[in-house]
Order: structure tokens, then sequence, then C-alpha cells
């Protein structure tokens, strides 16, 4: 079952209020349309439907996904009514922060211009939070948890926030065996306004519970690329996200530090408001971009422990 056909079940199980209505009226069988519903939820990452066995209910996301899966369909179906030579085109406004976008995105929008050659791209690499709507932007790339907005989301992964050192730095310094031994460390942070930063932990044991623990930190930029470079000259305790230190941790030049109190990870998400432009060239985008970004985070969580298992094995 590909997308679309998800797409469709879940507006039809909208439109009949009910699984099962749905089913009789598709033709298809209630499992099939449970899995359908439940491929779109794991894709939002977030509930469409509140379903219990006498209760029935659309989530606000529901709601809104609903109204962008039959945008979609609408306009799927007027493209099939056109001629089919007809080109995708038309314009897409993209953000994603800096460094993500120049290591993920830029590749993506680079196979995406090859594939549909009459449509046209404006990146905006930006470490900020952009208004689409205020902004004119049409997708965006989110590294947070999202809140309620009119706006549509496709999660394609999730990213963890490290805590890493140099080796260099570290025969020089014992490593922090607990967050709040980072009081006594050197710490590079990302914060342009000051020189303090909450570095946020999970507590070990069965709660778990989250704490902030405030830091000096004896330099701070605006830049992940400076921070993460610094930190591996030797010059501190650095916490970049995990997509941006792979290569270093892979490579030894960082070495992941706190690894027990690390904090839940953060989902990445697309981010689209619900009406497709003219052209069908941003719903293409969104398409052309899921699957790669996808497979980039799949497994994501074990790679920072590829140079250290290799090393165990040669061993």
């Amino acid at each position: 079952m590909d997308r679309l056909e998800a797409m469709s079940i879940f507006v039809a199980v909208v439109d009949a209020g009910s699984l099962a209505g749905a089913a009789r009226k598709l033709g298809y069988s209630a499992a099939s349309v449970t899995r359908a519903v439940a491929r779109l939820e794991a894709m939002a990452g977030e509930r469409l439907l509140e379903r219990t066995t006498r209760r029935f209910a659309v989530t606000e996301a529901g709601a809104r996904h609903a109204g962008t899966y039959r945008s979609v369909l609408e306009e799927l179906d007027l493209l099939k009514a056109r001629s089919p030579d007809i080109a995708i085109g038309g314009n897409v406004v993209i953000t994603a922060p800096e460094l993500f976008g120049r290591l993920h995105v830029m590749p993506v929008v680079e196979s995406f211009l090859a594939a549909y050659p009459e449509t046209r791209l404006r990146v905006l690499l930006l470490n900020r939070m952009v208004d689409l709507v205020g902004e004119g932007v049409d997708v965006a790339v989110r590294l947070a948890s999202l809140p309620d907005s009119s706006l549509s989301a496709v999660k394609v992964g999730e990213v963890r926030r490290l805590t890493c050192a140099a080796p260099s730095y570290l025969a020089e310094h014992s490593p922090p065996e607990h967050p709040s031994d980072l009081l006594n460390h050197r710490c590079i942070g990302l914060n342009e306004a000051g020189t303090q930063e909450l570095w946020r932990y999970r507590e070990r044991g069965a709660r778990q519970r989250a704490r902030s623990l405030r830091v000096t930190c004896h330099l701070a930029t605006n830049s992940a690329g400076a921070a993460i470079d610094a930190a591996e000259q030797g010059m501190g305790i650095v916490r970049p996200l995990s997509y941006q230190v792979e290569q270093q941790i892979a490579e030894g030049s960082l070495v992941p530090l706190l690894e027990e109190y690390e904090p839940e990870p953060l989902p990445v998400h697309l981010v689209f408001q619900p009406r497709w432009g003219k052209g069908g060239a941003t719903r293409a985008f969104i398409d052309h971009a899921v699957p790669p970004l996808r497979k980039l985070f799949r497994n994501a969580h074990l790679r920072p422990y590829i140079a250290e298992n290799q090393a165990r094995f040669a061993d």
C-alpha cells in the first residue's frame, strides 16, 4: 500500500466517521484500513485519530492532515485530467538550519533540480525559527517538537543531543561522570547573546526526569561548525546534535560523553503549508525529499558508536 492510497483511505475514514464504514465503502478489510491510518500517523509523528472500542474522533492534527490529503488528491485528479506531457514546474522556497541544510538538504535540492528541471528553488539556511506564512516559505526542516498549528508536517527521523570533547582535552581533564561535573570544565556554547547556557540532561533511574544545568561557556559562538572545530582543537566540551558530528565521532576526533544522561531525541519534520502552489512543485519536492531523509536517519542513534564498535572488534 503506497502513501497516496493510505491518504485516500484516511479521507474516507473521516468522511464515513468510522474505520468500519470506510472499509465497507472502499471494499477493504478492516485490518487494511487500520494499517493505513497507522502508517500515516507514523509518518506524521502524531495521533490523527482517537479510537477505543466505544469511541472514535478525529484529532486536531487529523483534521489538518485530512485537509492536506484532500488537496493533494484533488490536485492529482486535476493533473491526471491534463496532458501527461505537462511537466512539474513552479517555485519552491525551502528553509533549514544552516549546517543541516549544507550537509543534507542541498544534496536533495541537487537531485530534485536534476529530476524536475522546470522548477526553481530558493534555499534559506537560517539558524532561527521561520514563520512560513509571514515569510513566504513553502517547506521548512524543523529539528524540534512541533507546537499545534495550521501547518502540516511529515516526520522523517530523530536527532540526539550529544556531549563531546576531543581526546586532547580529555588527556588533560578528567572526563565528566555526571552532568554536574561540567561546572568544573571548559564548555563551548552556541549562544550569541551571552556566555551562559542551559544544558538539558535526563537523570538515570526509573523516572528519568529531565533537569537543566546552567553552564558558563568559556567560548560562545553562533556557528555550530565553529563550535565543533573549536572542540576538535581541544578547547573544551561542546554539545552538538548527532548529525553534526557523525564524521568526527567515527574518525575519533571527538569522543561522546555522558551518554547515559542524554535527553530524549528531537524529532525532525518537513513542515509545509497545507495548500500547494500551482505547478505541483512543492508537493513534488516533499515526495522527493522524504525517502532520502528517512534513509539518512534510519538507525541514526547507532552511528556515534560505529567507531567504538569497530575498535572493539579489532581488538
